[in-house]
């Protein structure tokens, strides 16, 4: 009958993020508590093969690693649904990260602050990249020694990339660090719109 029929709700925006990182730093643990469907990961139990290759300082009761990738999915709000792309920490698996960058919007870097220094190459890769990021101060066994001015200072990054305390065990913890993206990713629209509509 005219006039009684309902448009279709319109198909939520998809966006594809990147959750990277040093190895060990909590990356397929954050996918995991985060996904609101069973996540698709790629672990393997560690060999004697990779003495001396992995560093398992600080990390020693770790017994497996992510090869390929961990896939998970968020839902935000109605209107924007989030891909989680978990990217493998160790160097000999980072030609994959090029593949994974692809068509991603933005990307959480997780830091441990115990080895800060294994979370560097990340950053450095998505500023290379132009890629918008945050960083997640992953906080291991509940400990936060450092606010985040300190770590932001420490890692000479901009104002414009947040930096947030979190538990990647702690699904509401994971999902505010994915929210902080998600405002930055906002941000940025509305900074290029403005400057798209100013005469020059």
């Amino acid at each position: 009958m005219a006039g009684s029929e309902h448009a279709a709700p319109a198909a939520p925006d998809a966006v594809k993020i990147l959750i990277a990182g040093g190895f060990g730093v909590g990356k397929t643990t954050m996918v995991g508590s985060v996904s609101e469907i069973a996540p698709l990961r790629t672990e393997e139990p560690l060999t004697v093969a990779g003495l001396g290759v992995d560093d398992l300082a600080g990390i020693e009761e770790k017994r497996s690693t992510t090869v390929a990738l961990d896939f998970g999915r968020i839902t935000i709000g109605r209107d924007l649904v989030l891909y989680l792309f978990g990217t493998p920490g160790q160097q000999r698996f980072w030609f994959m990260w090029n593949d994974l960058a692809v068509g991603a919007l933005g990307a959480v870097v997780l830091l441990d602050v115990r080895r800060p220094e294994s979370s560097f190459a990340a950053i450095d890769f998505f500023e290379r990249r132009n890629i918008p990021f945050v960083v997640g101060v992953n906080g291991f066994h509940g400990r936060h020694p450092y606010p985040p001015e300190e770590i932001r200072q420490a890692l000479a990054l901009p104002e414009r990339v947040a930096v947030v305390l979190c538990d990647a065990r702690e699904r509401a913890s994971a999902r505010d660090v994915l929210i902080a993206l998600v405002d930055r990713l906002i941000a940025d629209a509305d900074g290029r719109a403005d400057e798209g509509g100013r005469i020059r």
